[in-house]
This record gives structure tokens, C-alpha cells and sequence, in this order.
């Protein structure tokens, strides 16, 4: 097993699907940090089988609605002095704005710049939401794969 150092002050995002930690890495701007971070692919996971991990060595501000929306299944524990404080689960945010683009080329988000990117939630179950102008169907978790 590998051994990532111990976090005194920072976040530990857990449960990420495996195959999708880069993703989240990227989304939070990790990949230009510059304090220490760790991206942990394909742990072992009594849950699900295989899980990434991301390590966070440092108190940084995260939309939760966003995680939520790439995996509701992500907890996020917040480290205070090598203890656990908090534990945050996400889930499926109602309406979430400005993270996804809609891709109906007749949408006025195509066309008016300052209109909001802004999808709700119309189906739980399937993670499915729709743009708030046009109708069209996106479902989450699939950020960054259109």
C-alpha cells in the first residue's frame, strides 16, 4: 500500500468514482496548486470495489453544488489539526448555473454571452437537467465527456 503523508489542515475529497479523480483535480484548479495535493486513482474500496481519492493539503472554498453534480456519491471530510471536524456528502444540486454549456445550437445562451449556462433538475433518479430556456436534456456526472 502506498502512504500518502497525513493532512494536519486541509480537505480529503473520498468516494470519487474511479476513472474520474483527474477530473474533480482539474475542476478545483489543483493541477495549478500551489501547496500540497495528492491524486489517489483506483484505491481499494469496500463500497464500490475502486475509488479515487484527492487529498487536500489546505482549507480551500469548493462549490459543493458542482461536486454534487459531477458525483453525488463524493463525501468531502474537512481536516483540523490531523482530526476529521466535518464530513460533507454531496448530492444532486436542484439547479446548477454556469458549469455545463447547452449544446442546442438555437438556445439564446449560443447567442446572448450574458445569459447564465443554468440547468434544473427534472429527474433525480436518472441525474437528469434541463436547460432553463430551451428544454434541452443533460444528465450529470458527465462533465467534461460532451
Amino acid at each position: 500500500m502506498i502512504n500518502i503523508a497525513e493532512i494536519k489542515n486541509g480537505l480529503v475529497i473520498d468516494h470519487i468514482q474511479a476513472g474520474s479523480g483527474w477530473k474533480v483535480f482539474k475542476w478545483l484548479g489543483l493541477d495549478n496548486a500551489r501547496f500540497t495535493t495528492a491524486l489517489i486513482v483506483n484505491a481499494a474500496s469496500q463500497k464500490s470495489g475502486r475509488k479515487d481519492i484527492i487529498k487536500v493539503d489546505n482549507i480551500i472554498n469548493i462549490d459543493y453544488s458542482v461536486l454534487g453534480f459531477i458525483d453525488s456519491n463524493i463525501t468531502v471530510n474537512v481536516i483540523q489539526d490531523s482530526k476529521i471536524v466535518r464530513k460533507i456528502r454531496m448530492e444532486l444540486p436542484e439547479k446548477v448555473q454556469n458549469v455545463i454549456q447547452c449544446k442546442n445550437p438555437r438556445c439564446i445562451t449560443m447567442t446572448e454571452h450574458y445569459v447564465p449556462q443554468e440547468f434544473r433538475l427534472v429527474d433525480r433518479a436518472k441525474k437528469q437537467y434541463r436547460c432553463y430556456y430551451c428544454d434541452a436534456l443533460y444528465t450529470a456526472g458527465t462533465l467534461g465527456e460532451e
